[in-house]
C-alpha cells in the first residue's frame, strides 16, 4: 500500500530570536516529521521541533557554499510523497528574498499540497530593535525591500533610478544581501540621495550577537570596514534612521545636565 500523501509547509523562522516566531509557525515546527533548515535559522527556533523529527540542514547563505536549490526542491517532493509532514524552515519570511515563490511553484507542479506561514523579516526586526520605524508620517511615505545580490546573468537593481525614486517619493530603502556590493550601492545611490542621508547597518538582527552601526550614505563602505560588519546584515537607508539619534538625545541631554550640576 502506498503511503498517504504528505504535505509541505514553508515556515518563516524570523530573524533568529525564537520569541519572534508566530504561534502558527511554532505549531507547524512541532508537528513536522522532517525539517529542511536554512543556514540562517536561529538555534533556539529548533527547540520547538519534535525530538523524533528528522532535521536536514540545507545551507543557503550568500557568498558561501550552498545546497543547490534544485536538490532542496527534490528533497521536499520526495519526503512529501513518502507521507512525511515536511517543514521548509527559512530565516525571515519565505516570501521576502527566501525563494519561497519558486518553491511553491515547483511543489504545486508536482501535485504536493503546500502552505506558507509568514515570519518577521530581518529588515523590520533589525530597525525595530534600534527603536526606529520603517515608515513615518513626517519622514517616509513608504518602504522598499530590495536585494543587493542579483542572480547570475541578471543586471541587478538600478540603484541610480531607485535613488531618484526614493528621494522623490520619500521612501525608506531596506537592502538585503548588500554588504558585498556596498561600494557600488553607495556610489550609485549618491547620484540621487544626499551624502548625509542617514543609514543603519544591522548584523545578525534580533540575535544575541547583533551588532549595528548608524552612519550616513556617504560613509557606508567606510563604516562597514571600520566597524568590521559583514553578512548577514541589512542596510536601511532613509530619514527614519534619524529617529534613532533623536530617541537617545533626551537621555544624553539629561546626563549632561547631571554632570554640569
Amino acid at each position: 500500500m502506498l503511503p498517504a500523501p504528505g504535505t509541505v509547509t514553508l515556515v518563516g523562522a524570523g530573524p533568529g530570536d525564537p520569541e519572534l516566531l508566530t504561534i502558527k509557525a511554532a505549531r507547524a515546527i512541532g508537528a513536522a516529521t522532517v525539517l529542511l533548515v536554512d543556514d540562517l535559522v536561529g538555534d533556539g527556533v529548533l527547540g520547538y521541533a519534535s525530538p523524533q523529527a528528522r532535521l536536514v540542514h540545507v545551507g543557503k547563505r550568500g557568498g558561501c557554499k550552498s545546497t543547490p536549490q534544485a536538490f532542496i526542491e527534490k528533497l521536499m517532493i520526495t519526503a512529501a510523497r513518502q507521507g512525511e509532514t515536511v517543514v521548509r524552515l527559512k530565516g525571515g519570511d519565505p516570501f521576502i528574498f527566501g525563494r519561497g515563490g519558486e518553491e511553491v511553484e515547483h511543489l504545486r507542479a508536482a501535485g504536493i499540497p503546500v502552505q506558507v506561514i509568514n515570519g518577521i523579516t530581518a529588515g523590520l526586526a533589525g530597525l525595530s530593535s534600534l527603536g526606529a520605524p520603517l515608515t513615518h508620517r513626517d519622514r517616509a511615505h513608504g518602504v522598499v525591500f530590495v536585494t543587493g545580490h542579483a542572480k547570475p546573468g541578471d543586471s541587478g537593481t538600478d540603484w541610480r533610478q531607485l535613488a531618484a525614486t526614493a528621494r522623490d517619493a520619500r521612501l525608506t530603502l531596506v537592502i538585503y544581501m548588500g554588504v558585498s556590493h556596498a561600494d557600488e550601492i553607495e556610489r550609485d545611490l549618491l547620484t540621487g540621495l544626499p551624502a548625509d542621508t542617514p543609514l543603519a547597518i544591522i548584523q545578525h538582527a534580533s540575535q544575541p550577537q547583533q551588532r549595528h552601526a548608524v552612519a550616513t550614505l556617504g560613509t557606508l563602505t567606510q563604516t562597514l570596514a571600520a566597524e568590521g560588519l559583514g553578512s548577514p546584515a541589512v542596510i536601511v537607508v532613509g530619514d527614519v534612521v534619524r529617529g534613532i539619534a533623536a530617541l537617545h538625545q533626551p537621555q544624553a541631554e539629561t546626563q549632561a545636565q547631571v554632570q554640569a550640576a
